[in-house]
């Protein structure tokens, strides 16, 4: 029989410099490498401003998120905050939830670094590659948290360099002409070549599901609260910079991309990260890339089996999943969560012989449906949380969503009308059918099992200890 002892706590082991790398990295992803150039096809230029006001929301999100984790850091963060202020039944959905989102997502990244590999390695099935990462990165999660937040470190700081490294030399060849035999390019590209909207705002519309999507994962600094030192000062400084981060990285790259480039070529001849550092001689530029494009991929999915483990973990403590996810192992991991979401991980391996190009499409909307309702969640929770607080309480706050509650219905209004979007649109249509599907079978599961039950009992329990 395990010891009780290892039901305890996570382990407090990331530290700041974790965290402020871990946010900044998962706002930079395949989304930015690869993403982008789909979304740039559906709204040229104008893309910028469908970054830039997605991205304004996201820092409301986050500032809401920062405002419960802040007070109360938990493992499971917005999982914990849904079950506590809007209700059980919306903690339990929004843990699976979230669980099942991180499969799918990890299941697009293991995939893509098979395709990853090939640059190499051609005749090398793509599934070895797959089930390797697969392997590699539970193994990982399984160290330590603090190993995890290192891989990590590590992993954003290798994109972060490279898009510093881009945006520096193509500011170059704006300015100066740098790579380009002394000729300044100067930006005329953003609107020589139908305008800054050349598909009208129909098409900056259409794009919002692959900027949203290259936003996934911001939200994981929540589920990171458990674990970190020192919640109030790592977790309000990661939180604050998210925005800044995102107008540099992501507006700042394009920006430059697509002022170099006419925006009609951009996926066309291949990666325009490349194709800039082609042109000012790099050597291997591609292969550089390809390697940065990799560990992209690969911090992706570590992301997903740290973020799945810890949402089976919670949903163990409170009965809504098996008792065993609940334990954790000497160096403070829960094991069994971690083994378990990486075992249904297996289908992404299998996936490798089947999957036609459009399944990455797919898997990216009901990915982005499910991330839309954790940052909805996200909201609602912080919304009655303040609601709950009397004046005295909210003075008292360490952290605050700044203009509430105009910000936070802003940002709800605008998830719903991106939501709206995917169900206007053919090839993101599938995700209003998956993810109504799967929540129908999560409700089915609520009610068999006797969790609604079991719930009902807690909260009056609750209610007369109060």
């Amino acid at each position: 029989m395990e010891n009780e002892n290892n039901i305890k706590q996570l382990h407090r082991g990331l530290e700041e410099r974790h965290i402020t790398l871990m946010s900044l990295g998962a706002a930079i992803g395949v989304g930015l490498f690869l993403g982008s150039a789909s979304a740039i096809k559906l709204a040229g230029p104008g893309i910028l401003l469908a970054y830039c006001f997605s991205g304004l929301v996201m820092f409301f999100i986050m500032r809401a998120l920062g405002e419960m984790a802040i007070q109360n850091p938990v493992a499971g963060s917005f999982s914990k905050y849904a079950r506590e202020y809007v209700s059980p039944f919306v903690g339990y959905l929004t843990g699976w939830n979230y669980w099942f989102l991180w499969i799918l997502t990890c299941m697009a990244e293991i995939t893509a670094v098979g395709i990853y590999m090939e640059y190499w390695f051609p005749d090398i099935p793509r599934w070895i590659w797959a089930l390797s990462a697969l392997i590699i990165m539970t193994l990982v999660n399984f160290i330590a948290v603090k190993a995890y937040g290192e891989l990590e470190f590590w992993f954003a700081l290798i994109k972060v360099v490279t898009i510093i490294l881009m945006i520096l030399v193509g500011v170059g060849m704006i300015l100066v002409g740098l790579g380009n035999g002394g000729i300044a390019t100067g930006i005329q590209n953003l609107w020589n070549h139908g305008g800054f909207f050349p598909n009208g705002i129909e098409g900056v519309l259409m794009s919002l599901q692959m900027v949203m999507f290259a936003y996934l994962g911001i939200e994981m600094i929540g589920v990171t609260a458990g674990e970190v030192k020192n919640p109030q000062k790592s977790l309000s400084k990661a939180i604050d910079a998210v925005f800044w981060r995102i107008l540099i990285f992501y507006v700042g790259a394009l920006f430059v991309i697509m002022s170099i480039y006419p925006w009609t070529e951009i996926g066309t001849k291949g990666s325009p990260f490349v194709l800039t550092f082609d042109k000012i001689g790099i050597p291997g530029a591609a292969g550089i890339i390809n390697f940065v494009v990799l560990t992209a991929a690969l911090s992706s999915c570590n992301s997903g089996i740290f973020s799945t483990g810890r949402m089976l973990f919670n949903l163990a403590q409170h009965g809504e999943a098996s008792n065993k996810y609940k334990y954790l192992t000497k160096s403070g991991v829960p094991g069994k969560a971690v083994l378990a979401s990486a075992c249904i991980l297996l289908i992404g391996v299998l996936l490798n012989y089947i999957v036609p190009a459009k399944v990455f499409t797919w898997v990216t909307s009901i990915a982005t449906f499910g991330a839309i309702w954790t940052w909805a969640i996200i909201l609602i929770a912080q919304i009655r949380y303040r609601r709950g607080l009397n004046a005295e309480q909210v003075k008292l706050l360490k952290y605050k969503l700044p203009l509430f509650p105009y910000t936070s219905y802003i940002s709800l209004t605008f998830l719903f009308v991106v939501v709206v979007l995917m169900a206007y649109f053919p090839d993101t249509r599938v995700a209003l059918i998956v993810g109504p599907i799967w929540f129908g079978f999560l409700i089915v599961l609520y009610y068999i099992k006797g969790f609604h039950k079991k719930n009902k009992t807690k909260v009056e329990i609750d209610q007369h200890v109060s």
